[in-house]
């Protein structure tokens, strides 16, 4: 039994010696590097295969003659080899998490002898992304800042009309750029080398106004309608005329809290420039306005009615506090939110419908508060 077990044991050691010499050759092996395929690095997906992957991303790549590399391009950026991690059918590798300059979309394996492979791989990098602007309305000239993500130099920003702003300050997540002559109403396109996304808001947008004071309609806020005048501290003006309420207002008093507005029969210009899907699909439409808060609101309250019928005087409650710090910016409020507040719930009126904004509350407010552009826009 013993000399049997020494035989099995010798067999056993010559089998491994040989696989080991076997390994030892394919490894030694000569040829052309090839590339067969590229895996993620996970064993329980291996056999899922990538033409692209993410910044910073690990990969396999997998096919033969691979052990001399000696370096491995994404674009135009290096990626970091660990000669651990090089077999002759394999290479680990984290995909650079550098933004390419120039893209190429390949990727390129330098070897020891100076043969170099390429292969078609995607590097994937979000293309921009635009969540807003701080004001829709901005003069030509003047800057306009958007908020966003992925804004990757080299970036553009063009305007509905071709025109092209000339970018002023440029951070990932947001972009500052110089309004330029010929911009017109409409969305604004921001464009990298990895995309281009195309605003939801319209700049300068010029639908659906229902108080703008151009022209002044409505019950009230005549005597509020402002041509700026600089000698007086006025805001610029943004869009022809504007609402500047600077009063000193007692929390509950009834002392000519409005500030524009009125029943559909005094606004014949603006009252009827709600549509009508917006009465029956609030949720797909967005109330906007221009404000420019010269001191804070702090106190007190501001009223909204849009949309309705009659009067109500606590229809929708815009609460404080807000400060503008004396610029002018825009406020979204999603219309559905709005009708949420309503005792009595919009209904479509061929005849147009009543609209206001009031300053009545709690609190005193030392107002000095400019308002523009009151909207109903589609949020797509």
């Amino acid at each position: 039994m013993k000399s049997f077990n020494k035989i099995i044991l010798l067999l056993l050691l010559t089998v491994g010696a040989v696989s080991t010499f076997l390994s030892c050759k394919k490894e030694e092996s000569g040829g052309t590097p090839t590339i067969s395929y590229v895996r993620v690095t996970r064993p329980e997906a291996s056999d899922s295969l990538l033409i692209g992957a993410g910044q910073g991303q690990l990969v396999a790549i997998v096919g033969d003659n691979l052990k001399d590399a000696q370096e491995i391009w994404f674009n135009d950026q290096r990626a970091m080899l660990t000669p651990t991690y090089i077999t002759n059918t394999s290479i680990l590798v984290a995909v650079p998490a550098q933004i390419p300059l120039a893209v190429s979309n390949k990727m390129k394996i330098i070897f020891k002898n100076g043969y170099e492979l390429l292969y078609d791989f995607q590097v994937q990098i979000s293309k921009p992304v635009i969540n807003g602007i701080a004001c829709e309305f901005v003069n030509t000239g003047d800057i306009a800042t958007i908020d966003g993500n992925y804004f990757y130099a080299p970036v553009t920003v063009t305007f509905t009309g071709g025109a092209t702003g000339e970018i002023v300050e440029r951070k990932d997540m947001q972009l500052q750029v110089k309004v330029p002559a010929g911009a017109k109403p409409g969305p604004i396109t921001v464009k990298t080398n990895f995309g281009e996304v195309t605003s939801t808001f319209w700049f300068r947008d010029p639908r659906n106004h229902i108080i703008d004071g151009d022209p002044h309609e409505g019950w009230w806020g005549t005597y509020l309608v402002t041509t700026p005048d600089p000698t007086k501290g006025d805001p610029v003006q943004i869009s022809g005329n504007y609402y500047r309420y600077k009063k000193a207002v007692k929390e509950w008093t009834w002392d000519s809290p409005e500030v524009a507005g009125g029943p559909a029969n005094s606004m014949p210009n603006h009252a009827k420039n709600i549509p009508d899907d917006a009465i029956r699909n609030p949720s797909n439409y967005n109330v906007k306005f221009e404000i420019n808060t010269l001191k804070p609101y702090n106190a007190n309250r501001i009223s909204f009615n849009i949309g309705l019928t009659a009067e109500d005087n606590d229809a929708y409650i815009w609460q404080p506090p807000y400060d503008s710090k004396g610029q002018w910016r825009t406020v979204t409020i999603p219309y559905d939110e709005m009708v949420a507040k309503y005792k009595n719930k919009p209904v479509v009126s061929a005849d147009g419908y009543w609209s206001r904004i009031l300053i009545f509350g709690p609190g005193d407010l030392d107002a000095d508060i400019a308002f523009d552009n009151l909207r109903i826009v589609p949020k797509k």
